[in-house]
Formats: C-alpha cells, sequence, structure tokens
C-alpha cells in the first residue's frame, strides 16, 4: 500500500466518523424545536422535559462534530496541499459562509441551553429555530464545495497550472449543488429520524406504558415518514444528474460494463473485472436506460468506454450502491407500515411490538445508508480529486510514512467514538421524564405561544 492511500484512507475515516455527527446535528435542532413548540401550546410537561434532554444530547454531539471538523479542515491541507493551493481560491466562499452558519448554530445554541426561563418562550423557541437554520446552512456550503469537485467550473487553467479567472459565485453554484445539497439533507433527517425512533422503540418494547416515550416515538416517526417517502425521488434526481454529468461514475455504480441500449437494471451482484461482468445479479430489462435518460431505448455508455486507469473501482462502487438503495427500501417499507397504518387507524402509529421491533433493527441503516451513499460519491469519482481536472495522486502530500499518522488517527477516532457511545447511553439512561425539580416546576406554567 502506498503512501497515497494511506492519506486518502485517513481523510475517508476522517469524514465516515464527522459524516454521523454532523447529520445528527442537522437534524435534531429540528426535533428539539418541534418539541418546545408542542409543550408552548399544549403546556404538556413531558414535552418540555423531552426538548431538555434533546437539546442536552444536541450539545454534546455538536461539540464532537465540530472538533472532527476541525481535524477534517485541517487534513484537507496537510494530506492534500496541491489540492489546497489551486481549488482553495476557488471553494473559499462556501467554506468561509460554513464557518459564519456554524457560528450562528453555536451562538444560539448556547442561548436555547442556558437562556432556560430568561428570555421569553418566543424569543426561546427563535433561538432553536436559529440553531436548526444554521445547522442546515452549514451542510448546504460544505455539500456545494464538495459538488464543485465532481462539477468544477467558475475558474480558468492558465498555462502553467494555475487557476485563474476564478468566479466563486459559479463555483457554489454549479449543476451538482441542487442535487447533492437536496440528497444529503434528506438522507440527514431520514436517518436521524429513524435513529431516534428506534432509541424509543427499544424503550417502549421494555415499558410500553411510558408516555414521554411515546411522545418521543410519535415526533422521530413524524421526521422520519415523510422523508422516507420523499428519498427515493431525490435518489432519482441524483441518479439522473450523474448519467448526464459522470457518466463514468454512472457505469461503475451501476455494474454496467458494457456500452448498450435497453440497459438492465441489475440488483446485486459482485462486478467481475476480468470477465467484465457484473455476476450473480437480478437484472430487469431496459430499465437502467429508463431510469437514466427517461426511456428504455436509450445508451448507457459502460466502462469499456474508458482506460482502466480512469476507472473508479467497480466492486466498492456498485456494492456502496446496492447497500444504500437496499437500506433505503427498508426505511420506506417501515415509514410506509407507520404512514398507512396512520391513516386508516384512526390517526394512530402502530403500536405492535411487531412494528417497534422492526423500527430498531431499522435504526442504524439510514447512517449505514449515508456512509454507503458518501463511498459511492468519493470512490466513483477517483482518480480524480477535482474531475477530469486533477488526480488524487497529484494532489497529495509527497510526505512519506503516511501509515504513522493513518494508524494514530484510526486509533484516536475508535477511542474517541467508545468515549461518546458511552455518553449517550448515560445520557439515554437518564432521559427525559428525571429533569432537576426547578425545571421540571417551570413547564407546569403552561405558558403559550
Amino acid at each position: 500500500m502506498d503512501d497515497v492511500l494511506f492519506a486518502r484512507l485517513q481523510i475517508a475515516f476522517s469524514l465516515g466518523f464527522h459524516i454521523i455527527f454532523a447529520s445528527i446535528t442537522i437534524a435534531m435542532p429540528l426535533l428539539m424545536v418541534f418539541a418546545e413548540r408542542l409543550w408552548l401550546r399544549t403546556g404538556d410537561r413531558e414535552y418540555y422535559e423531552l426538548t431538555k434532554a434533546w437539546a442536552k444530547g444536541t450539545a454534546i454531539l455538536v461539540a464532537i462534530g465540530a472538533a472532527s471538523g476541525t481535524v477534517l479542515s485541517f487534513e484537507l491541507g496537510l494530506l492534500f496541499p496541491t489540492f489546497m493551493r489551486h481549488a482553495g481560491p476557488v471553494i473559499s466562499m462556501p467554506f468561509s459562509m460554513e464557518g459564519f452558519a456554524f457560528f450562528a448554530e453555536a451562538i444560539f445554541l448556547g442561548i436555547y441551553l442556558y437562556a432556560w426561563n430568561r428570555i421569553s418562550p418566543r424569543l426561546h423557541l427563535f433561538a432553536g429555530v436559529i440553531v436548526a437554520v444554521g445547522a442546515a446552512f452549514s451542510a448546504i456550503f460544505v455539500v456545494t464545495a464538495n459538488a464543485w469537485m465532481n462539477y468544477p467550473q467558475g475558474f480558468r487553467i492558465a498555462e502553467d497550472g494555475t487557476f485563474t479567472d476564478i468566479n466563486p459565485v459559479k463555483a457554489m453554484l454549479n449543476p451538482y449543488a441542487i442535487h447533492e445539497v437536496a440528497h444529503m439533507l434528506v438522507a440527514a433527517y431520514l436517518a436521524t429520524g429513524i435513529l431516534v425512533a428506534a432509541i424509543h422503540a427499544f424503550i417502549l418494547l421494555r415499558n410500553p406504558q411510558s408516555t414521554i416515550h411515546r411522545k418521543a416515538f410519535g415526533l422521530a416517526m413524524a421526521m422520519t415518514i415523510p422523508m422516507a417517502i420523499v428519498q427515493p425521488l431525490v435518489g432519482d434526481l441524483s441518479a439522473r444528474q450523474v448519467a448526464r454529468f459522470q457518466p463514468l461514475k454512472f457505469a461503475a455504480m451501476e455494474g454496467q460494463f458494457r456500452t448498450e441500449t435497453h440497459a438492465p437494471l441489475r440488483l446485486g451482484g459482485i462486478p467481475d473485472l476480468d470477465a467484465m461482468e457484473t455476476r450473480w445479479a437480478l437484472e430487469i430489462p431496459g430499465f437502467l436506460s429508463f431510469l437514466g435518460f427517461g426511456r428504455a431505448s436509450a445508451e448507457v455508455r459502460g466502462l469499456e468506454e474508458w482506460p482502466r486507469e480512469d476507472w473508479p473501482n467497480p466492486v466498492i462502487t456498485h456494492v456502496s450502491f446496492q447497500i444504500m438503495v437496499i437500506c433505503g427500501l427498508i426505511l420506506l417499507a417501515v415509514a410506509l407500515w407507520a404512514f398507512f397504518h396512520w391513516l386508516f387507524k384512526g390517526r394512530r402509529l402502530p403500536d405492535s411490538r411487531a412494528f417497534l421491533w422492526a423500527t430498531v433493527l431499522a435504526g442504524p441503516l439510514g447512517m449505514l445508508a449515508i456512509e454507503a451513499g458518501w463511498t459511492v460519491t468519493e470512490v466513483g469519482r477517483q482518480p480524480w480529486v477535482i474531475y477530469e481536472v486533477m488526480r488524487t495522486k497529484e494532489s497529495a502530500t509527497p510526505m512519506p510514512g503516511m501509515i504513522v499518522p493513518f494508524l494514530v488517527t484510526l486509533v484516536v477516532y475508535l477511542g474517541l467514538s467508545a468515549a461518546v457511545i458511552l455518553v449517550m447511553y448515560r445520557q439515554i439512561r437518564v432521559g427525559p421524564g428525571r429533569t432537576a425539580p426547578a425545571l421540571a416546576a417551570a413547564a407546569t406554567e403552561g405558558r403559550a405561544l
């Protein structure tokens, strides 16, 4: 294994760690705002306690997300200095705007946590809304920078290889930005919603009479259901954009080795590079052509049209894509089960043990889908760090011995993961319903907007 590969593995592991916390901190503020709004409207003390518990958990995860995000920013400069030297002036706008969005999120989260009963209920709720909006915009700006790496524009390459005539607004508003941003935001709300629902479903299996956990479960499912239904539509838009702008990635995603019309959609399977085919896949004739280009007779370009040195890894890309799709379909099935029960059974979510167990088992799948989706995005762009402009090996640091920082990062993040799991486990064990007497007394005021 060469040093470039270890540099890639280090940043991949860092991003894989960070994206979990980033996704949760995008969505959790929205859940706590919903809970507080219900408390203010109904005066129900349990919504107050739920808001407090979710706010504490959000603060812990924001701290970890901020730390891991800072590490990522340093790693970009240290591990891929050539990339940052050339691309930095182009994508500096979304990164700087992300900083402002995060500052707003952090400042108003502090107000939200420590200004209970010190500001009016309306202002406190408004602080929570700013946290939710700031978190969403932080994600938007970062994802637009990644979208630029997939569709670079807003600059010109001079004869000496430097980037000139830079237009950062055009770079940020590239054609890839809309579908990548939509896909990421919906995925974050969906993954967090089902994860929170799974936690409270597990508690309900042990304590079915807990009204506060039933309320929490209902709020989490209220976020999960619409996001699970919308995500396949957003995913279809993303696939069409990839087919249009990155046909090589599209071929790797779908295990398409040969150029052909009426190309089949492959479900499952493992690409065989020597045989130039995807083995053991269930094929639906013509459906890939239809999904990618709107008609079954459309031609889909295969990997054979590009030199092998330009291929992304078809096995990793295809399998990751299949994992993402399977996770999404399972989450859609759980969401539809809940939705139709709610629709036809008196506006109530199902509370059977079968449904609660289905929710518990589906809980981790949202985060797994996010990890798999980012693997498709990043591995599918290889060997380019900036698509068809700069190769990854050209952008990496020449420093030898990259296995050492990779192993150190791996050990530190594994230890940090264990610590976070322990802290969150204790937080969940304490959970809502056990707030301090003074704080609980405040909830009885019945303040309403």
